[in-house]
């Protein structure tokens, strides 16, 4: 998932208001050729995953891309992210939402930021920085009023919240870095803190880790790989997650990324 929250922090992957879609060769080339694309102007946020990609404007108004139109969805929403999870999102009074059959369906709880990108359950963090995960099972089975929502807090203080296949990632109010093994029920270990410092930080579907630090600059980690049958007492510190697990080396390369 590529998400952000705020304009100011997304300035690194637009300019003027304007998303740029970005190509790199992972953890070979960190040079990013950008492409302006067209027909869409003043994002706010934006958000992918699955190979699909969902936005938000400035009159918090939501989007879905397809091919290259943008189909406006109804609603208004603040934030909004897209994933294995489906597409969930949130709105100004931090209400909770989930996409179904084509009308937005309003969840128990309030959050400021949601991540669809975990092996399907979602994640947030409240206004308090609070972070919360909902199960596997009531994740998919949300319906509208009447199903299930049982949000499971999890420990720690977070200001940005995003999973992918081999774990979450997070960031507190003081730009640390967190990596948490959380499975389908919410288990966890904990929070582990990686060197470094980034105010936004989000994980693809493919596993691959990209953040923003308070100055605009867009880094990739260079020292994840995906691999098996390590445990948490192992040299690299290796963390199993939800189907593999991560080795860290706690080493951000920069992305130098070029519009036109």
């Amino acid at each position: 998932m590529l998400a952000q929250y705020g304009v100011d922090e997304v300035r690194s992957i637009m300019s003027s208001s304007l998303l740029s879609v970005c190509s790199t060769h992972v953890f070979v080339s960190i040079a990013w050729d950008c492409q302006e694309v067209v027909n869409i102007k003043n994002l706010m946020q934006i958000d992918a995953g699955l190979g699909q990609v969902v936005a938000t404007d400035t009159s918090q108004i939501p989007y879905y891309l397809v091919g290259d139109e943008w189909i406006r969805l109804p609603g208004s929403l603040k934030h909004i992210t897209v994933g294995p999870a489906g597409i969930w999102g949130v709105n100004k009074d931090y209400a909770i939402y989930k996409y179904v059959a084509g009308n937005w369906v309003q969840a128990a709880g309030l959050l400021k930021q949601l991540d669809a990108g975990g092996e399907q359950f979602i994640v947030g963090a409240n206004m308090d920085d609070t972070p919360f995960c909902l199960t596997h099972s009531a994740t998919v089975g949300y319906k509208g009023p009447g199903s299930p929502l049982p949000w499971t807090g999890l420990p720690g203080a977070v200001k940005y919240y995003s999973c992918g296949p081999f774990g979450c990632w997070a960031v507190n109010k003081n730009d640390d870095i967190f990596l948490m093994s959380l499975n389908q029920d919410c288990q966890n270990n904990g929070w582990s803190h990686i060197d470094g410092k980034l105010s936004m930080i989000e994980v693809a579907t493919d596993g691959s880790v990209f953040g923003v630090n308070s100055a605009g600059q867009v880094y990739t980690s260079l020292g994840l790989s995906a691999c098996s049958g390590y445990q948490e007492s192992d040299a690299d510190r290796c963390r199993t997650g939800t189907s593999g697990c991560y080795g860290h080396k706690s080493k951000w390369g920069q992305n130098d990324h070029k519009n036109g």
